[in-house]
């Protein structure tokens, strides 16, 4: 079992920095897949960012260049820096973590945390 709960969010201005934070609970934490989703109003929940636990990185188109995730194994957590923020960067995201391996794919995500809302005024 894997309990995460995420942190960071907020509202910013257009331009502007957040730096999300997922704290994960278990030992095992070093071994699953982590992902970013998004989910804005009226709209599915998509993939923004993920990290395999061999330190691989992934990122929709979108936010190549202005996010980075990343994560740190001794303290449980993974990250996500976003820069260069846009209103349409704008929703509620989520942590997430998998077992299975490389996979964009939020139903093949087990965990989830219960989202931080990130809104970017113009």
């Amino acid at each position: 079992q894997v309990q995460l709960v995420e942190s960071g969010g907020g509202l910013v201005q257009a331009g502007g920095s957040l730096r999300l934070s997922c704290a994960a609970s278990g030992r095992t934490f070093s071994s699953y897949t982590m992902g970013w989703f998004r989910q804005a109003p009226g709209q599915e929940r998509r993939f923004v960012a993920g990290i395999w636990n061999g330190g691989t990185e992934s990122y929709v188109d979108s936010v190549k260049g202005r996010f980075t995730i990343s994560r740190d194994n001794a303290k449980n957590t993974v990250y996500l820096q976003m820069n260069s923020l846009k209103p349409e960067d704008t929703a509620v995201y989520y942590c997430a973590a998998t077992a299975v391996g490389i996979t964009t794919s939020p139903h093949l995500y087990r965990y989830w945390g219960q989202g931080t809302q990130v809104t970017v005024s113009s």
